[in-house]
């Protein structure tokens, strides 16, 4: 059954971003009802948020209703969750000291089986002013959830927070809250690393490859989403941080290493998806090397194989690998699976076109340490994590 979405759309210049919400929201088959205040409709007319969710907008508390139904308290009761975007420092203290005056705050006020969340947008000297802050403080304690604003350039010209978060955050946060998933990693601990590496050559130049994170981005994600305690050690990505997930960012081999074992002992499941760098420059020029005539030769040497010291200290861990390989992929799935003492190892084909580095999607093979091998066919690489997660509480 569809999931269903009330959003709450006050006054401020933000308000045309929350039609891209609702854009998104339904594209992922969720019905969505808008609330406008009536400074929000001066913002933007009502028939555009209801030409996007498809539903007739609310704007007039004392407006003739479509259907016999008392309408806040109908509202109330059909959400799934309520998301106030932008909400205005007037909306937060109207709710904070119980003021329901309008359809909006009269809808929230009647929402008992509804999560509502905050996603504040505002001028950055109303948003740190000590009332609106104790107002958000009081809502927290009330069990209301709040989506930080951003930084940066307001539309007053002011540099500063209270800029409306990005929206991919806000629907981020609302598919989370919104998933079905069993929590069956409750409990659990579940570390990841994501991502390139990189091994300096100079103060200006590096070696690297062409990961984009997004494989163990999804896999923190999942494991977030089925209810684990999530730390994700990320290699240099242009990926916006998942929410409710500790991020750890590193750069180089040596980081990465100091990262996952200071984290190792605390976590239950690990996963190293991070495409790690095996090679660095046997010297590091602490000035940059200058062009001349002949060819420049680097000297490489072995990094540090942070999988394998994984594999040979591990206790009650539960620790999966990945194999990017480019020919013989089982073979070398197989032998690296052996050779580190892995539980389970996840073996792709990086030469494909569509599901190599970069792509949206991922084939794979989930090998684990009895040989017992599951062929997944094309698929998003969150599907990819979510049977990862399914294989490792199955063999366990």
């Amino acid at each position: 059954m569809s999931k269903c979405v009330v959003i709450g759309v006050t006054g401020g210049i933000a308000v045309y971003k929350a039609l891209d919400v609702i854009s998104a929201l339904r594209k992922k088959d969720i019905e969505v009802h808008v609330i406008m205040t009536e400074s929000a409709s001066k913002f933007v007319n009502p028939l555009t948020f209801q030409s996007i969710s498809q539903n007739m907008v609310v704007t007039d508390m004392f407006a003739e209703p479509k259907a016999w139904e008392i309408q806040h308290i109908s509202l109330a009761q059909k959400a799934d969750l309520m998301l106030i975007a932008p909400a205005t420092a007037n909306i937060i203290g109207k709710v904070a000291n119980g003021i329901a005056d309008d359809m909006l705050s009269t809808t929230i006020m009647a929402a008992a089986k509804a999560k509502v969340i905050f996603a504040p947008a505002m001028n950055t000297n109303m948003y740190q002013n000590r009332i609106v802050q104790g107002n958000i403080e009081k809502l927290k304690s009330y069990g209301y959830e709040f989506i930080e604003p951003a930084s940066g350039r307001l539309a007053c010209g002011d540099i500063g927070i209270g800029k409306l978060a990005d929206v991919n955050t806000i629907v981020e946060r609302v598919l989370t809250e919104l998933s079905d998933k069993e929590q069956d990693l409750k409990g659990k601990k579940v570390l990841v690393s994501a991502g390139p590496t990189i091994a300096p050559i100079d103060p200006v130049r590096y070696l690297t490859n062409r990961s984009t994170g997004k494989m163990g981005y999804a896999i923190a994600e999942e494991a977030r989403d089925r209810g684990a305690e999530v730390i994700l050690v990320s290699g240099p990505t242009n990926l916006n941080p998942p929410k409710n997930v500790r991020i750890i960012n590193i750069k180089t081999n040596e980081e990465m290493k100091n990262e996952i074992f200071n984290n190792f002992e605390w976590a239950d499941i690990v996963i190293k998806s991070a495409a790690v760098a095996d090679y660095k420059p046997k010297e590091y020029s602490k000035e940059k090397i200058k062009k001349g005539e002949d060819d420049l030769n680097i000297c490489l040497t072995r990094d540090n194989d942070i999988l394998k010291s994984l594999g040979d200290i591990k206790t009650h861990q539960v620790l999966v690998g990945f194999a990017a390989e480019s020919n013989d992929v089982l073979k070398n799935a197989e032998k690296k699976l052996k050779n580190k003492n892995l539980d389970f190892i996840v073996a792709n084909d990086i030469t494909s076109s569509d599901t190599g580095f970069g792509s949206e999607d991922n084939k794979v093979v989930i090998i684990s340490k009895n040989n017992e091998k599951l062929e997944l066919e094309k698929m998003s690489k969150k599907e990819v994590a979510s049977n990862i997660f399914d294989m490792i509480l199955e063999k366990r």
